[in-house]
């Protein structure tokens, strides 16, 4: 039986993979912050339906030590990087914060692969935000990165880190460059869910209106599950490499809204508002990814569309469609 560990299992992306790798027998660990075991009603909400299925490990990816004995104490096969700050900050206030997480703990991570299990292959969660304001759209894996977020640099360093270890000390390494994807366990601070709850709200009469920022933004959004079944896929190749894992299609958020409300049964004129709180710095070329080099050498491909997808987030927020 093969062993997983996963950072960040009760994420979205984390939640849906150790499904993924309980469905193929996989031993599944998973590390999760402290205080989530405290309240794990709350915070380990993914997890519900397969928690006693999976080893938890309150551990910080942060403390060095800490990853490394339980790295020890595992010795897993594979190991699927996800854990992060997640939320993109472009004014710089976090930036120590940021850079610590998404950074250092992929330093730790692969030093102590090195140092116990050469053999563990890695898989490292990269962003699109890498690319920040790039050159062309869409982009392909050759695509000069322009990171213009802390969040975006932290990224594009572990990736480089990645590489680095791949190529001098022969690990079995690799980042997948994830575009937007989405689900119902998808957290309340990304601006999908707030868009889908928020729906679900007014639905209801619990709410009268939905404030967003620029509703032409444009994002290239797919279903997450299909997503978890890239970074899996990335591990099984003889040879380790890096991939865009993406839809290829743009859509605005005014799409995603007037898609959310129509499947409500309303009409998104009458209740949205755009609150300049919420814009964030124009982007004069989109971010949209090309997934054919995945398409090609790992037969991936994403399998939902967004008016799919925004059903089944607005279902899990009581809304029949």
């Amino acid at each position: 039986m093969k062993k997983a560990l996963i950072t960040g299992v009760a994420g979205q992306d984390g939640s849906y993979l150790a499904d993924l790798l309980l469905s193929k027998g996989y031993e599944v660990h998973g590390i999760v912050k402290r205080e989530s075991v405290e309240d794990a009603n709350h915070r380990l909400g993914n997890l519900s339906h397969s928690i006693d299925r999976i080893h938890l490990h309150p551990v910080s990816v942060n403390n060095h030590l800490s990853l490394y004995k339980l790295f020890r104490d595992i010795q897993p096969d594979e190991c699927y990087h996800l854990a992060a700050s997640s939320f993109v900050h472009y004014n710089f206030d976090d930036e120590f914060l940021i850079l610590n997480n998404n950074f250092n703990s992929t330093h730790y991570l692969l030093s102590t692969i090195k140092e116990l299990k050469p053999s563990c292959r890695l898989f490292f969660a990269g962003s699109s935000e890498m690319f920040g304001e790039p050159d062309e759209s869409p982009q392909t894996e050759l695509t000069r990165f322009n990171p213009k977020s802390i969040y975006g640099i932290s990224k594009i360093a572990s990736y480089y880190m990645i590489r680095n270890y791949r190529d001098k000390e022969g690990l079995f390494a690799c980042t997948g460059i994830m575009y937007n994807h989405e689900s119902p366990r998808r957290g309340h601070q990304f601006v999908t869910r707030k868009i889908t709850s928020t729906v679900a709200k007014i639905a209801r009469g619990e709410a009268s209106t939905l404030s967003l920022g620029n509703l032409d933004a444009l994002r290239d959004w797919g279903w997450a599950p299909d997503y978890v079944e890239a970074m899996w896929r990335m591990l099984q190749t003889e040879t380790p490499d890096d991939f865009i894992v993406s839809t290829g299609k743009l859509h605005s958020v005014r799409d995603f809204v007037d898609i959310a409300f129509r499947l409500a049964g309303l009409d998104y004129a009458k209740y949205v508002a755009t609150d300049p709180r919420f814009f964030r710095p124009s982007e004069h070329i989109p971010l949209c990814g090309n997934p054919s080099k995945i398409a090609a050498t790992l037969s991936w491909r994403n399998s939902r569309s967004l008016e799919e997808i925004i059903g089944s987030m607005l279902q899990a927020d009581g809304i029949e469609v």
